[in-house]
């Protein structure tokens, strides 16, 4: 049963949830980076519960996101595909050794935090080093057809995926990032187009594999949601107003912040 209280703590959490979605609608990262941490310092959710709470939370505020990804042509249905064939079965793979080594609930407690605050602060170096990757790709000419690195392609689904699991961070910046050094002639929009749209399984099978074992408060996830919803739909109209780079440097801080905070736990 959770420990904490959500009939105090529900103003609380539904202002995390409006924080977290508003900055999630400007930057277009840090659903898992950014909820999974604050759940668990802040509002003393147990650490196996924040996953697996946030990565159905993460699932939904995807799939809000990928059908106009798609409407726009913003997505390489390949190599969602190809994607997917690592990171589904990942992601099932970590599920099982959850369920069977059925470890102590305090020592995967105290592993999941170190595995967050190594999750952290590599998604904020990823932010950071992001533009410095693509930097010329927006000028270079997309060829008709990206050929497929199919195993490279396969084996990131597959850390994404188990990485995912675990610790709920991940999909987003670390993937972007890695996807860029894999198909550098790729247009940004589509490489964040493609990585938005294969998080949606990969959260969703991850989340409800977490949801089959018990790691899910539905009154927590309805009450994130109630705050997000507005807050992304605020963040995404505000975008243009603070220069991307600013937004970065913001972001990477916050995650920096968010690590330090659970390392405090440990």
């Amino acid at each position: 049963m959770p420990e904490f209280d959500l009939h105090t703590l529900w103003p609380m959490v539904i202002t995390g949830g409006f924080v977290v979605g508003f900055l999630v609608g400007m930057t277009g990262v840090g659903a898992g980076s950014l909820m999974t941490p604050f759940l668990i310092t802040k509002i003393g959710v147990a650490p196996a519960l924040a996953v697996g709470t946030d990565l159905l939370f993460a699932s939904i505020t995807k799939a809000s996101a990928a059908w106009p990804h798609h409407n726009f042509g913003n997505v390489n249905w390949r190599l969602v595909g190809w994607l997917a064939l690592g990171s589904v079965p990942g992601s099932v793979a970590m599920l099982v050794v959850l369920h069977l080594l059925n470890p102590d609930t305090a020592a995967l407690a105290h592993f999941i935090k170190q595995a967050l605050v190594a999750a952290l602060v590599l998604s904020s170096l990823a932010i950071l080093i992001y533009p410095f990757v693509v930097r010329g790709h927006a000028h270079v000419g997309e060829p008709v057809e990206i050929k497929v690195r199919r195993l490279p392609t396969t084996l990131l689904g597959l850390t994404l995926g188990s990485i995912v699991t675990l610790t709920s961070v991940g999909a987003g910046a670390i993937g972007v990032v890695i996807l860029t050094l894999l198909y550098p002639m790729l247009r940004t929009r589509r490489l964040i187009g493609t990585d938005i749209v294969h998080a949606v399984p990969l959260t969703l099978v991850s989340g409800l594999g977490h949801m089959s074992i018990g790691n899910t408060s539905f009154e927590l996830l309805g009450l994130l949601l109630v705050g997000s919803i507005p807050g992304i739909a605020i963040g995404s109209r505000l975008t243009g107003i603070l220069p991307d780079w600013l937004l970065r440097i913001f972001l990477a801080m916050i995650l920096c912040f968010a690590a330090y905070q659970l390392s405090l736990k440990l």
